[in-house]
């Protein structure tokens, strides 16, 4: 909550005169954050009522201080202002030992992490008179140190975007936990002509923990140009200014009581206080890709599985490995358990993450040769070592096919070992017990099949179980053969990015 200090007093003027000022500046019918605090610190506000606001010039950016023309019930007409101080002085043309104090104020309070807000009016000759100073003061959350640590906890690299003056940057940003390297804006769009002081914008602001004095269109280009440096943005604000930046982030944010135009430049709107949601969002989103990758990962995997076996099978053999009554059977105990992925528990990534899609085929592709050679053994052993009828060789594969398959599952929804944390949820692990045991049932007294004997079924559950170590070594192995491959790839495209940039810089002083 954005409060209000004691007011320093120039020229003679009172403490209640100051903060009358400053309210006659305000906009009491709509006002904001700063025109609420001083209009509570008058004594009483219905003071206002011997007062008219005949002009309102609101504040924008560019002027930095609000404008306006009062008409009392007694008296001429005069105009009071309120605005950053260094504007406000211009106004006045005080004296430089006024000048200089002022801005020693306006220092001492940027080093307490506290704004400064100026205070003029103009007397019976139109001459406006420097007042007073106001310190405000808007603390940040309680919860606001512990947000950002967890959102860097979770890989997520946070940036401190204000219109304050960096004295008042740095100190808020101490307290939040941020680092002290903070820029004025002006300086890294300065630095977008000038490669000799740094080569792009999305660098700059890649090393820098915050920027100070920000105007709107700042905002704007630090996004836009975060987001050429291949990095997903996500901006919180609630005011006009800060739509076109919402607009331009990948996620925008609009924050409780943000403005209309804030609200509807924004993918998101919060509707509680605190960014503690955001967070929550965060590990929500990385559990649902993980669930959609695990997914992806399986369906490619069964589909490589059935199909090219059945082909294979067919081209070979010369017989249907299965009949059209157990594909239809195998679809259906397929369904139970992939509805249940959506409640699955997750790995949580500590890292941002994206789809990476030859990471997915190749482990889909890898664990579905490798299901084609398991199931073409046991048709191989079936068929030349125990010698079983072609109708108890289709209930073979058939149970080998559900059984195997529901235990893919346990491999592919994580990238650890499939018995290691996180555990799978109550109700997947339902649904795979439950299809196991309906597909046993039905090999084993011949519903829609032919019956084949116990031993045979305990004979196929216990290849399967060995197998499933056999394929979550295999998927081990191929997620940390990618990793490894992944990290050279990313040091050789770094070790180049800096090549090119110094050879552009040697060329352009030569």
């Amino acid at each position: 909550k954005l409060t209000l200090g004691k007011p320093v007093m120039f020229n003679g003027a009172n403490e209640h005169g100051v903060i009358l000022t400053a309210a006659l500046a305000s906009d009491a019918e709509n006002p904001d954050a700063i025109d609420t605090a001083i209009l509570h610190q008058l004594d009483d506000e219905k003071i206002l009522g011997d007062f008219h606001q005949q002009h309102f010039i609101p504040f924008d950016p560019v002027q930095k201080r609000t404008e306006v023309t009062i008409k009392p019930l007694e008296g001429h007409l005069f105009k009071v202002s309120k605005g950053a101080p260094q504007v406000v002085l211009d106004l006045c043309l005080p004296a430089a030992s006024m000048r200089v104090q002022a801005e020693q104020t306006v220092n001492e309070f940027a080093l307490k992490g506290y704004r400064a807000l100026g205070v003029a009016k103009t007397d019976e000759e139109g001459r406006w008179i420097f007042l007073g100073i106001l310190s405000l003061f808007d603390p940040p959350r309680e919860d606001a140190a512990t947000t950002i640590q967890e959102a860097k906890d979770h890989g997520v690299d946070i940036k401190m975007v204000t219109g304050d003056n960096i004295a008042i940057a740095k100190q808020i940003a101490g307290e939040l936990g941020l680092g002290q390297n903070i820029l004025l804006a002006e300086q890294i769009i300065k630095a977008k002509d000038n490669e000799d002081i740094i080569h792009n914008v999305a660098q700059c602001a890649e090393r820098a923990d915050g920027f100070a004095q920000v105007f709107p269109e700042h905002k704007y280009w630090l996004v836009k140009d975060l987001q050429a440096n291949n990095h997903l943005i996500g901006m919180t604000g609630d005011g006009v200014n800060d739509a076109p930046a919402l607009k331009q982030a990948d996620v925008g944010i609009a924050v409780s009581g943000a403005t209309d135009a804030a609200r509807a430049a924004a993918d998101l709107v919060l509707t509680g206080t605190g960014l503690s949601v955001i967070i929550n969002a965060i590990e929500e989103a990385r559990r649902i890709f993980e669930r959609m990758n695990a997914y992806a990962i399986y369906r490619i995997t069964e589909t490589i599985r059935i199909m090219l076996f059945m082909v294979t099978a067919i081209l070979v053999y010369n017989f249907y490995p299965i009949t059209a009554v157990m594909i239809i059977l195998l679809a259906l105990l397929n369904d139970l358990p992939i509805l249940t992925i959506a409640k699955d528990n997750t790995w949580l990534s500590p890292t941002p993450v994206r789809w990476d899609m030859r990471k997915v085929l190749t482990i889909a592709t890898v664990l579905g040769i490798v299901g084609v050679t398991q199931t073409f053994l046991v048709l191989i052993i079936a068929k030349n070592y125990f010698h079983v009828s072609l109708e108890q060789l289709q209930t073979i594969i058939f149970l080998k096919l559900a059984v195997a398959g529901h235990l893919t599952l346990l491999v592919t929804r994580t990238r650890r070992f499939f018995l290691a944390s996180p555990y799978p949820a109550p109700i997947l692990l339902f649904a795979i017990i439950s299809t196991q045991t309906v597909s046993t049932l039905i090999a084993g007294f011949g519903w829609f099949v032919t019956p084949i004997s116990w031993e045979y079924i305990g004979l196929i559950w216990a290849y399967c179980l060995v197998w499933v170590f056999i394929n979550d070594g295999v998927k081990l192995l191929v997620y940390r053969h990618l990793e490894h491959k992944t990290q050279k790839h990313s040091h050789f495209l770094s070790r180049l990015k800096n090549s090119l940039h110094s050879h552009n810089i040697k060329h352009k002083h030569t």
